[in-house]
């Protein structure tokens, strides 16, 4: 969904997760069944939405309707005006069609670790954003409940990319899966740990959220199963991140070079990961 719904697409200054839209992902799953795809594994995370999948339901032909009939614009605004979900248009070739989707945290639809509160910042969510957000999100989970007869407001992993968990629960029949278990097994990550003496791994940013099922910690699990020290590196190290060390991860590396633009981080990526190891190991080296 990142590809279509991702925040790398939308600028700094302009990010809203008011208005933003998973309307492109809707569009790419609908291309899909124009090409009579039968299987469906969509990967959710690092969306600049906050709207519920929403946006994935209009475009496949759903219509979210206010009190007088009108159909609701775009974004995790809107929902608060939520009263009636028409699927009669739904794209029925959905019933045939299997949806498992990959998701990397477990965390629910709303509250203090639902998707506003915890992802929204990254998003442009102001705090008086946030908690219409989550406000909104509540509706609609109430609303697809008394509706659809489906309870998707607690249901782990919901929360995910902005709410997109619970629409694709809710409206398409997904499975949601851990989404580092699903690389694991097909990497084949856990046979090449046995034979390490040490793992590395990484995200480009690192903090209190990675403990919400994120790649490092899933790679951390399976290194303890082994009992195999973990390095993590980072391109930011932020709050929170003492519960990790408790999780399996043994030390935690930022790479950055003093204060730096993200631009010129993202630039400089591979240099500084290299520099940092090289220091890591040179430590390494006179113990």
């Amino acid at each position: 969904m990142a590809s279509a719904s991702g925040i790398q697409l939308v600028h700094l200054e302009k990010r809203n997760p008011l208005l933003t839209t998973t309307y492109g992902t809707g569009q790419l799953i609908k291309a899909c069944l124009d090409h009579g795809v039968k299987k469906l594994l969509i990967g959710i995370g690092g969306s600049a939405t906050n709207d519920g999948g929403a946006g994935v339901i209009q475009a496949l032909g759903g219509r979210l309707l206010d009190k007088q009939g009108n159909e609701l614009a775009f974004g995790g605004g809107e929902l608060g005006k939520l009263s009636t979900i028409d699927l009669s248009n739904f794209d029925s070739r959905l019933k045939d069609v299997i949806v498992e989707v990959a998701c990397d945290v477990n965390n629910p639809l709303c509250g203090e670790r639902g998707a506003s509160n915890v992802f929204g910042p990254q998003k442009g969510a102001t705090q008086e954003m946030i908690g219409i957000l989550d406000d909104n999100l509540k509706h609609y989970a109430d609303i697809i409940k008394r509706q659809l007869g489906k309870n998707v407001l607690d249901e782990p992993g919901a929360g995910a990319a902005g709410g997109l968990g619970a629409g694709l629960l809710a409206f398409l029949n997904g499975t949601l899966k851990k989404g580092i278990e699903m690389v694991i097994e097909y990497a084949g990550l856990e046979e090449k740990i046995k034979d390490a003496h040490m793992v590395w791994t990484g995200e480009g940013s690192i903090d209190f959220q990675t403990q919400y099922g994120k790649t490092p910690l899933g790679v951390a699990t399976v290194a303890k199963k082994h009992n195999k020290p973990v390095i993590a590196l980072a391109g930011r190290v932020g709050e929170g991140i003492d519960i990790l060390y408790e999780s399996g991860i043994d030390s935690i590396f930022g790479i950055t070079k003093g204060a730096t633009s993200l631009e010129e981080a993202l630039v400089k990526g591979q240099e500084n990961i290299e520099k940092t190891a090289e220091n890591i190991i040179r430590l390494m080296n006179l113990l």
